[in-house]
C-alpha cells in the first residue's frame, strides 16, 4: 500500500495515514487487490478518519470483485467508479498459465482480438481522500508513482517542489488514471483496423474460400464483447460526469472545477470514440461478409455460364452422332465414302454458328477483372 500527499503544488510520500487531510490538497491511497483485504482496516480507517465515512459493505464486495462491470455509484460522501482496462500481454499470459492452458499459436487473422482481455480498476474519491485498488503491477497506477518518485524524497518524507501540472483534486487524479486506460483503446482501435483491413483483403480476394472463418467468428464476438465494454464505461463515466455538474465540489474554486469538468467530457468522448469505431468495425465486417458471399455467387454464375454454353454447342452435335448411331440396317449416306466428311463439316459448322451466336449476345463474353 503506498500513501501519497498532494498539498500546496508539492507531494510527498507517507508512511502511514496522517490523522487530517492537508488544507489545501488531498491524500491518495494505492493498494493492489491482492493485498486490499489485509490492509481493509487501515483503509477504513482512514475512509473514516481523512473522509468522513468508512466503505459500505456492498462497496467493498464491489472492490474485490474483480469481474465486476464497469459502474458508477456514490453516497453523500464519496464516489465509487469501477472502470475496466486492457489487460497486458504478461497478465494475459499468466491468466493462461494460472488456468493450465496452453498458450497455442495464434491464427493468422485477427491476432489481437484474442488479447482483448480486461482488468478492474476501483476508485473511491472523497473531497480529500482518493482511494484506488488496482490489479497487481497496474501499469496505470506504477506509471503514475514513477512519475511522482521523480518529484519526491522517500528518505526522510520531506516535501519536495514537483510538478507544475500536479492533481488538484481526488476527482481530478482519477480522471487522469482513467484517461490513460482510455488511451489504450484508442491504441488498439489502430492494430484491430489494420488486422481487419489484411482480413477482408484475405476474404476478398482470388482464394477466398479458404478463409478462416472461425477467425471471424472470434472477430465478431470479441468485437460485441468490446463494445458492451465500452458502452458499460460510457454509462459510469457518464454518470459522475452528470452527478458532478449537480454537486459542484465545493473545496474547488470554478476555475478548477470547469477544468475538472472538461477533463471528464475529454474522457467520456474518448470512449465514445471507441464504441463509434467498434460499431463501424462491425458494420465492416458484415459488409464483407455480403460482398464475400456475393462474389461468390458471381463467380458461381460465371462457370455455370460457361458450362451451359458449352452444352449448347455440344447438344445438336451430340444429336447428329446419336442419329448416325442408331442400330439400323439402312440410314442415309452411311455407306458413302465423302459423307463422314460432310457430316463432319456440317457438325463444325454448327458449332462455330453457335459460338458466334453466344458471342454476339455475350454469353460467353470475357468479363473484366
Amino acid at each position: 500500500m503506498h500513501i501519497v500527499e498532494f498539498a500546496g503544488g508539492t507531494l510527498r510520500f507517507l508512511d502511514q495515514v496522517p490523522e487530517r487531510a492537508p488544507a489545501e490538497g488531498f491524500i491518495w491511497i494505492y493498494v493492489d487487490r491482492e493485498a486490499f483485504r489485509q490492509h481493509l482496516p487501515q483503509i477504513q480507517q482512514a475512509a473514516q478518519q481523512l473522509g468522513g465515512s468508512s466503505l459500505l459493505d456492498l462497496h467493498v464486495q464491489d472492490i474485490e470483485n474483480r469481474a465486476h462491470p464497469s459502474h458508477y455509484d456514490y453516497t453523500s460522501i464519496y464516489d465509487l467508479v469501477v472502470f475496466r482496462r486492457l489487460a497486458t500481454a504478461d497478465e494475459v499470459s499468466q491468466e493462461l498459465q494460472a488456468d493450465g492452458a496452453t498458450l497455442a499459436p495464434l491464427p493468422s487473422a485477427l491476432p489481437s482480438f484474442q488479447r482483448i482481455r480486461t482488468r478492474a480498476v476501483v476508485f473511491v474519491a472523497f473531497d480529500r481522500l482518493l482511494i484506488s485498488v488496482h490489479p497487481g503491477g497496474c501499469y496505470t497506477a506504477r506509471a503514475f508513482l514513477d512519475r511522482y518518485l521523480a518529484d519526491a524524497v522517500q528518505t526522510d518524507g520531506s516535501p519536495t517542489p514537483g510538478r507544475s501540472r500536479l492533481p488538484s483534486s481526488p476527482s481530478d487524479l482519477m480522471l487522469r488514471m482513467v484517461n490513460v486506460m482510455v488511451d489504450s483503446y484508442l491504441e488498439l482501435r489502430k492494430q484491430l483496423s489494420t488486422e481487419m483491413d489484411g482480413w477482408q483483403h484475405e476474404l476478398l480476394g482470388p482464394r477466398s474460400g479458404v478463409a478462416n472463418w472461425n477467425a471471424l467468428m472470434v472477430a465478431r464476438s470479441e468485437l460485441h464483447k468490446l463494445e458492451d465494454l465500452c458502452e458499460e464505461q460510457n454509462d459510469a463515466m457518464q454518470e459522475w460526469l452528470d452527478t458532478a455538474r449537480e454537486q459542484p465540489p465545493a473545496a474547488l474554486a470554478q476555475a478548477e472545477r470547469d477544468g475538472l469538468l472538461a477533463r471528464a467530457r475529454d474522457v467520456v468522448e474518448h470512449i465514445q470514440r471507441v464504441v463509434h469505431h467498434v460499431r463501424r468495425m462491425e458494420q465492416g465486417a458484415e459488409s464483407v461478409v455480403q460482398i464475400h458471399f456475393s462474389a461468390q455467387s458471381h463467380r458461381t454464375n460465371e462457370i455455370m455460364r460457361t458450362l451451359t454454353a458449352l452444352t449448347a454447342v455440344f447438344l445438336p452435335l451430340n444429336l447428329i452422332t446419336g442419329f448416325f448411331g442408331m442400330n439400323f440396317e439402312f440410314l442415309p449416306l452411311l455407306h458413302s465414302a465423302p459423307a463422314m466428311w460432310m457430316v463432319l463439316a456440317l457438325m463444325l459448322l454448327i458449332a462455330i454458328t453457335v459460338l458466334l451466336v453466344f458471342w454476339r449476345k455475350r454469353y460467353i463474353a470475357r468479363t473484366a477483372r
